[in-house]
């Protein structure tokens, strides 16, 4: 006879800040950039799984994994002994000079989930360029496409982002104080609305709010944007800070086509919800059921590495045209970053399991993703202020609305303060929603222990 052990629970043992915390975030606020936002009071010191702790000895539950990175969750060991083995061999060697065995090797294992066979028999072909954080592929991104196409137009979405960098920033649509007092910003820009199912753009409905962008953009061509101009379209393919969206299934099918009649790059940005998240390694794999969804390009960083700072720019080997020299990183694909991705593959791809975790942590995020989504939508139908709850995987947004529908910023900061002072780590996005992106080693479990917490915030909100 077996004993079920209780689920481990958040542990509070000062009020927030403890006196620990306050000392260094008073040293933070009088050392550090101005830039930097402070939610929450909360310092972290160690973390074990999904469980962080700061100096005071309060331990929280991780429900946002550093904005999707801590995709193994906090010093895993098959990560930790990973870095700890690569870095007592080389911690440095430019990869845009000289080649190395680990990134080369990452490479192959990158490409092997976009890579599929062509209709003539032969096998599509795509090439790796690492750098170091998503803005830096995205940026590579735009200089791909244009110097591959010899036009210079790129066109992104409204609630997108990109990235902190000019060309990044530009792209990005979803809040302008990432670039108020930055201009002037990347010329040849545009941007159309992203198809947001529960609030349908372009007077369209949650059916027809793909093909509503897909004619808006058609629209443009005819008497705006010379089609003929355009490199490059980039999309996420589930919106990540401009609130954890969903577009509806025909919208990629629909892109790739259009990009395909007029001789477009379609670039996916899987920096956030990539890497397995949402249960498929891409984002965008969730679509091909529905049509042709193959992008030209892929930006992926973010989760490839629990943390390490690398990224990769994922393009078909037709679309890699720029010649030598023409871009390089001096840090990009560095191999200690570079083990910790191949550590992150292992367990990600199920190649090393993670213990209550099933085969692989893709699929823990499915399996798991889907019950937290079954309870959230639960909660939703006992709070009429929860308006809507979507996702895919362990990518899920919780939107918070006033009686007439539209998006209450103020309750959804209430409730993520309330969440907050339950022990349950959580980050805001979009207007007024709440993201749910554990790391991907999230329990049956653990995340019962979070849906507990959040109930218990939203009643008190009632």
């Amino acid at each position: 006879m077996t004993t079920a052990t209780k689920p481990r629970q958040p542990i509070l043992k000062t009020s927030l800040p403890g006196p620990k915390t306050k000392v260094i975030m008073e040293r933070d606020a009088q050392h550090l950039s101005t830039s930097y936002v402070r939610p929450y009071p909360f310092v972290p010191d160690h973390g074990e799984g999904v469980w962080l702790s700061d100096p005071d000895g309060n331990t929280m539950l991780d429900f946002f994994a550093g904005i999707a990175v801590s995709t193994t969750g906090h010093a895993h060991p098959h990560v930790v002994g990973a870095v700890q083995e690569q870095i007592t061999k080389f911690t440095h060697v430019c990869l845009s000079d000289y080649p190395q065995e680990i990134t080369t090797s990452l490479a192959e294992r990158l490409v092997k989930h976009v890579e599929r066979p062509l209709a003539d028999g032969t096998d599509e072909k795509w090439r790796v360029f690492f750098g170091n954080s998503g803005a830096e592929a995205v940026e590579a991104a735009v200089k791909l496409a244009r110097n591959h196409t010899g036009r210079s137009h790129i066109i992104s979405t409204m609630g997108s982002f990109h990235g902190r960098t000019y060309g990044a920033i530009t792209l990005t649509g979803s809040k302008t104080k990432y670039k108020r007092g930055f201009g002037p910003l990347l010329p040849a820009v545009s941007h159309v609305p992203y198809p947001n199912p529960f609030r349908p753009p372009l007077g369209s409905t949650p059916e027809a709010c793909g093909q509503a962008v897909l004619n808006h953009i058609r629209e443009l061509f005819v008497g705006v944007i010379p089609s003929d101009e355009v490199a490059a379209i980039i999309v996420e393919p589930m919106q990540g800070e401009g609130g954890y969206i969903v577009p509806p299934a025909d919208f990629l099918p629909g892109l790739r086509a259009l990009c395909d009649e007029h001789g477009i790059m379609l670039i996916y940005d899987e920096v956030q919800a990539g890497m397995g998240r949402t249960g498929k390694m891409f984002s965008y794999q969730q679509f091909e059921q529905y049509g042709e969804v193959q992008p030209d390009i892929i930006t992926v960083a973010k989760g490839i590495a629990s943390g390490m700072p690398i990224s990769a720019l994922l393009a078909k080997e037709s679309v890699m045209t720029w010649p030598v020299g023409s871009h390089g990183s001096t840090y990009g694909g560095n191999p200690v970053a570079a083990a910790a991705a191949h550590a992150t593959l292992d367990l990600i791809e199920g190649v090393v399991k993670h213990p209550g975790c099933g085969e692989s942590l893709m699929q823990n995020a499915a399996d798991v993703g889907a019950h937290l989504l079954t309870e959230l939508k639960k909660m939703q139908a006992e709070f009429p202020f929860l308006g809507d709850v979507r996702g895919q995987g362990l990518f899920i947004g919780l939107e918070f609305v006033k009686p007439d529908g539209s998006p209450d910023g103020a309750l959804r900061d209430r409730a993520s303060t309330a969440i907050f002072e339950r022990g349950l780590l959580n980050l805001d996005c979009g207007e007024a929603v709440i993201r749910v992106s554990p790391p991907l080693i999230l329990t049956r479990e653990d995340a019962e222990t979070g849906l507990e917490i959040i109930r218990e915030a939203l009643r008190e909100l009632s």
